[in-house]
């Protein structure tokens, strides 16, 4: 956690500027050129200049360290987490509250937190924003922000976010507007809450803060089996609907701008059942960690693809992955397998734990992986795992851990990037 005062170093990278400096992990940063610090962004936002003087804090002892920098580069100091600001809304789609027991502490955690935002593009609402909030975010220039509006009409996007008193979100966005603040915007699609007309209204409203809103995607919201509340999914027409709605507006602002702004999720145009764009019409791929982009961009890396010459071409590889994206990872497998004659099978996992309907790779259960992959391991001498079902600490969703997978399948498993090259790389070290 972070300290009471100041921000703590968690680690200090071996040669860099702060390990010859002489700061060390535990020591609490109070000050940098006198500027007070309360989280890491205060520490980026002051450390601009080349001639650095730190107050710093260790055990009972004040320490006063002078750094000169001939470049901007990084000091190399990691910090400890920051305390997250919490969601006090009671949104209708909740994924948080679509969550059975016993999954990752950290999964229950429902954060509203435009540092959070700043740093790694987690969406926030706007609701819980202090006058002093955004005061700093004007003036450190905290950008872009990713943000949940849902909808423009205050009563639709109130009722969405189950927060009557949740202010205007138009005067939210000319507030950042009117500061320079640039974003992103997500719309969780709701049938019969904010689509069909709603949804045309919102767009339409959202252009006008045009160029400072940097995109917009909408996303079909995601529900799982354990959801209490009664909303309805997006079905196949309602996806198809929506799809025509942003098209209408993209046409008008890729002959204006050059750029579509608007963007369906690529669920979205799975469950239209509709080719996807070609990534060259996704401009610079804001959005792309919301599902926007994801499958062109593997598409187009794969068709680039260079192969290495010595391959394990006689080893037997399994991978899986979610039922969305199964069709296009084994079209690239068995391409590749042709080509290089290699044996790479890849399985599709249905999502047991939270039902049918969430077909993304990301939200795969160690549990559901393992009883699919049990009674096909057989001949196969490595298992490729993608890194988008784990966590930092190799954790699945369910906590149950890569070590867990090997002991379970008794074959070695393999962690690797979820990209063309992540999958090659993985098969050439297995060499």
């Amino acid at each position: 956690m972070q300290a009471e005062h100041g921000i703590q170093i968690d680690t200090v990278q071996p040669g860099s500027i702060a390990e010859k400096s002489g700061l060390l992990p535990g020591d609490v940063l109070l000050s940098v050129n006198e500027n007070r610090l309360r989280d890491p962004i205060d520490f980026m936002f002051f450390c601009a200049a080349d001639d650095l003087y730190i107050t710093a804090k260790r055990d009972i002892k004040t320490l006063n360290i002078h750094i000169t920098r001939k470049s901007s580069g990084d000091l190399g100091i990691y910090f400890k987490p920051f305390k997250i600001m919490t969601c006090r809304n009671n949104c209708v789609f909740c994924f948080v509250k679509q969550l059975p027991r016993g999954l990752r502490k950290t999964l229950y955690i429902k954060d509203e937190d435009y540092r959070m935002s700043f740093l790694y593009g987690n969406y926030i609402t706007l609701t819980n924003l202090s006058k002093e909030d955004k005061k700093r975010i004007v003036e450190q220039k905290l950008g872009p922000l990713y943000i949940s509006v849902h909808s423009t009409n205050r009563t639709v996007r109130n009722r969405l976010l189950g927060n009557a008193k949740a202010p205007d979100i138009i005067k939210e966005l000319q507030f950042l507007t009117e500061n320079k603040i640039r974003f992103n915007v997500q719309i969780v699609l709701c049938p019969g809450y904010n689509d069909g007309r709603e949804l045309h209204q919102t767009l339409s409203t959202l252009y006008k803060f045009h160029p400072y809103i940097l995109s917009v995607a909408v996303v079909p919201v995601g529900l799982t089996i354990h959801r209490k509340q009664s909303i309805q999914p997006v079905r196949k027409e309602d996806a198809e609907d929506a799809l025509k709605v942003i098209g209408s507006f993209q046409k008008r602002f890729l002959k204006k701008h050059g750029n579509p702004i608007i963007y369906g999720s690529d669920e979205l145009y799975l469950k239209a059942e509709r080719p996807l764009p070609l990534l060259k019409e996704y401009g610079e791929l804001h959005q792309i960690e919301n599902g926007v982009g994801m499958v062109p961009l593997f598409l187009s890396q794969a068709k680039k693809l260079k192969v290495p010459k010595s391959l394990p071409v006689k080893k037997k590889f399994l991978t899986f992955t979610g039922l969305s994206f199964y069709p296009f990872l084994k079209r690239f497998l068995e391409r590749l397998s042709e080509k290089e004659s290699l044996s790479v099978d890849v399985l599709p996992v249905e999502n047991n734990f939270f039902g049918s309907s969430i077909t993304v790779a990301g939200l795969l259960t160690g549990r559901d992986v393992i009883k699919t992959v049990l009674d096909r391991i057989e001949d196969h001498e490595l298992l490729l795992i993608p890194n988008v079902v784990l966590n930092g600490e190799d954790r699945f969703l369910d906590d149950v851990t890569l070590d867990d997978i090997q002991d379970a399948l008794r074959i070695p498993a393999k962690k690797i990037k979820s990209t063309p090259e992540g999958f090659l790389k993985g098969i050439a070290e297995a060499a």
